[in-house]
């Protein structure tokens, strides 16, 4: 059964950048003992990339955060996962997601409608596919009650993106004791509010207009004009900012409330550079 235990790395330039550096870099964070690499998936061949990073390590996990349900079909889906399984192991996580209606509309108005049905209806795929992805082997981008309880039922768990501590905590009492918790908590390795604000505002206010994110930051105890202006207790909350202790601390919090694991992603001034250096930093701290 892939391990998702301790902490892993939450990285865009894992799937989308240089893939040479791509590879590197896999090895080096599985080598700094980071267990799990989570990649994004909001267009192009993902299973590619899934497979790139499995073959340029030897033991971490591999997950998506997530497998967009829009993007792919269950058939396409469970068939990629049987393949890359049987050539690399039991090492490829599949976390799946219903994205956010302002995406989906924007190639296809319309399309995005009923998203607890629709992400029901993927999994259903899943199990009805010649060979099924086990349930052991998948969950769910959940941040508000249904998803959530749909992770416990039918998923190992969920993989909330965007939260604190306290949602953590509050997920944890909806999902029970036994399906696995596996949060987001982004990170900015600087001590200067003043470029924590300048790296991190601009990245926030892009998911800020997702109404997903919103609602759930709303459900949070924020209020709308926090998430209009990305306040900075709203900022605080969700980016951690200082040293590689600040992380640590945060990142503790998350265990803390009920999370099994935490994956950390790593902000800085070139969304497109690999952060390596902050990579190394953090490790000791947080593995």
């Amino acid at each position: 059964m892939t391990n998702l235990s301790g902490v892993g790395i939450w990285s865009a330039q894992l799937r989308y950048g240089d893939s040479a550096e791509a590879a590197e870099a896999a090895a080096e964070l599985e080598e700094l003992g980071y267990s799990a690499l989570w990649i994004p998936d909001v267009g192009g061949p993902v299973f590619d990339a899934v497979g790139h990073l499995l073959a340029s390590t030897r033991t971490a996990t591999v997950a998506t955060g997530i497998l967009n349900l829009w993007m792919h079909t269950p058939e396409e889906t469970a068939e990629a996962f049987a393949a890359l399984t049987a050539t690399h192991g039991d090492r490829f996580f599949l976390g799946i997601g219903v994205s956010h209606a302002p995406l989906i509309d924007s190639r296809q108005p319309g399309r995005y409608r009923k998203p607890l049905q629709a992400t029901a209806t993927f999994l259903d795929g899943l199990d009805a596919a010649p060979r099924p992805v086990p349930t052991a082997s998948r969950a769910l981008a959940a941040l508000g009650p249904k998803m959530l309880q749909l992770a416990a039922e039918r998923t190992r768990g969920a993989h909330p993106y965007l939260v604190t501590p306290e949602h953590t905590r509050r997920a944890r009492e909806v999902l029970g004791a036994g399906p696995l918790l596996l949060p987001e908590q982004t990170a900015i390795l600087t001590t200067d509010r003043d470029e924590a604000r300048a790296i991190g505002t601009d990245w926030l206010r892009s998911y800020l207009a997702m109404p997903n994110y919103a609602n759930n930051l709303l459900r949070s105890g924020f209020t709308p004009d926090e998430i209009a202006a990305v306040s900075d207790r709203l900022l605080d909350a969700i980016i951690v900012w200082g040293d590689e202790d600040a992380v640590k601390r945060r990142v503790d919090e998350h265990l803390q409330a009920g999370a099994d694991h935490v994956c950390v992603q790593i902000l800085t001034a070139d969304p497109n550079a690999f952060p390596r250096e902050q990579w190394r930093r953090l490790a000791p701290a947080v593995v």
